[in-house]
């Protein structure tokens, strides 16, 4: 029982010392390249560009968000406003969900060797069980939580939770976070022109 609680006490630790690590690799990329990219969004979508534009750089810069400092709040939203509720949902929750994907196959080919730098086979098979048994329910959560949504598909992929349980856990939330930044879209370009019909009366 001693033994057991020691390991997933070296687990728990070593984790963290890996999820600090990823943390701050995100950080620094937000820090190098998220106001540029952050201004070339907000410009790139004052050009009024066509839908099917639109919907091309949405989704493909929704889909590198585990990789690259996305804005992907204003991504979203900016699907609702040039595509309406449906088509913005659509692409947000395809470009979120290749994410996603992305970020569990870096984890599951590429996580799994780092960890085991840090601790043996034996903590492994524990670090992946308390992966299994509160893994979807972390993927769920921190969805909507900046940094930590990219970290937890990973560590999905690095504890190798089911694959239909993972997908299932973030296509549920991904619809559900796609379908409001969506509906905000739709209401802010509702609003600007019913704002411009007023100015014409």
């Amino acid at each position: 029982m001693q033994n057991k609680i020691n390991l997933e006490t070296r687990i728990g630790i070593k984790g963290i010392l890996l999820t600090s690590a990823i943390l701050i690799l995100l950080l620094i990329s937000f820090v190098l390249f998220g106001d540029p990219l952050d201004n070339w969004t907000n410009s790139f979508f004052q050009s009024e560009p066509s839908n099917l534009i639109a919907s091309l750089v949405i989704g493909s810069l929704l889909s590198i968000d585990v990789i690259a400092p996305v804005p992907s709040s204003i991504l979203s939203t900016a699907g609702g406003y040039f595509l309406g509720f449906i088509g913005g949902t659509i692409i947000s929750l395809v470009g979120m969900t290749i994410s996603c994907l992305i970020g569990y196959w870096i984890g599951a080919k590429f996580g799994r060797a780092a960890v085991l730098r840090l601790v043996d086979t034996k903590e492994i098979s524990g670090f992946e069980s308390l992966q299994k048994k509160y893994g979807d329910w972390i993927i769920i959560i921190s969805r909507s939580v900046p940094l930590l949504a990219e970290t937890s598909v990973l560590f999905a992929g690095i504890g190798r939770m089911k694959f239909n349980r993972f997908i299932s856990m973030v296509t549920i939330s991904n619809l559900g976070i796609s379908m409001v930044y969506a509906a905000v879209g739709l209401i802010r370009r509702i609003l600007i022109h019913f704002c411009l019909l007023l100015q014409l009366l």
